[in-house]
């Protein structure tokens, strides 16, 4: 072989090569999210997911992971509880043993374990699946976008958002019409507190359109809600409540609000002698905030309560 002969091959191989290393580069794509930025090059195939409310969208995408959190696993996530699904910890306390074993190409965290994302994101990139509950649906959108990309499910995606979102502005439209003034309660054991326009349940104000209600004088304040009484309640005067158990949503006993809501301060009130209240499904309230089939459980939820 002539040595101009095997320069030319040389030199094609080392084309073939570096195309192959800018193609495979250009295929890489950076997603940003609340702790930093992730690289994907390729359709995860190993998922870890540490909480429900991105179980839930993977679930409705057809995606399953290779490890999840099964304490506190909703009800209309209740397939995942099988043996064949592999639990990795609890949604406070990952097992990072169990999630290192499982070799994942992707992890997606939720807000209960920020804190712990650096030691995560040694094991695999991660992705944190965080709502802000001061604006709920924007950055739930956020979030279904940028998992239908990562796992090349733009078009479903889309179609889950035009579906919500009709839904959303059906309920935000009765909700002005009805004009109902609206307390967002949660009680923890014989404790109260409300909730108003800029708190964890900001939804039921800005996105569904409800008129927040309370007492003379007095609003609520912080995303963790003010502690109020029953007295307050009937102060307020509600003409729509909405009620959220915080035991029964952290498995703690299997619900004591309806009982403690039937007292003579609460039948006093317009939400209750009209049927303008709804306990709150706590699964898809507190526990899997940003999925599908959790939101579209709260749009029902609030809807009950509507004329």
């Amino acid at each position: 072989m002539s040595k101009s002969h095997a320069l030319s091959k040389v030199l094609a191989l080392a084309t073939l090569t570096l195309s192959t290393f800018f193609s495979a580069t250009s295929m890489a794509k950076t997603y940003t999210h609340s702790l930093g930025e992730i690289d994907i090059d390729q359709v995860p195939q190993r998922v870890v997911v540490l909480g429900q409310g991105s179980l839930d969208l993977l679930d409705e995408l057809g995606v399953e992971p290779v490890g999840l959190v099964k304490p506190l696993m909703p009800h209309f996530l209740s397939k995942y509880t099988a043996d064949q699904y592999q639990s990795v910890g609890t949604l406070q306390e990952p097992n990072f043993e169990a999630i290192f074993m499982l070799k994942p190409d992707l992890i997606i965290a939720e807000g209960r374990v920020a804190k712990m994302y650096d030691e995560l994101s040694q094991i695999a990139p991660t992705y944190m699946f965080q709502i802000d509950n001061k604006d709920y649906w924007k950055t739930t959108q956020a979030h279904w976008q940028t998992l239908g990309d990562i796992f090349n499910q733009e078009q479903k995606v889309s179609e889950l958002i035009q579906k919500t979102d009709a839904r959303i502005a059906q309920v935000h439209q009765s909700a002005k019409a009805d004009n109902l003034r609206t307390l967002a309660v949660m009680n923890n054991g014989n404790n109260l507190a409300m909730f108003g326009v800029n708190s964890r349940f900001s939804i039921i104000f800005q996105e569904f359109g409800f008129t927040p209600a309370h007492a003379q004088n007095t609003k609520p304040t912080g995303p963790h809600g003010n502690l109020i009484s029953f007295e307050y309640i009937a102060d307020a005067k509600p003409e729509a409540m909405i009620i959220l158990d915080r035991e029964k949503a952290i498995g703690r006993s299997s619900g004591r609000a309806e009982v403690l809501f039937d007292n003579p301060l609460v039948h006093g009130t317009p939400a209750y002698q009209t049927k303008h209240m709804v306990f709150m499904d706590p699964s898809a309230w507190y526990i899997s905030a940003g999925g599908y089939k959790a939101t579209h459980i709260m749009i029902d939820d609030v809807t009950s309560m509507l004329n």
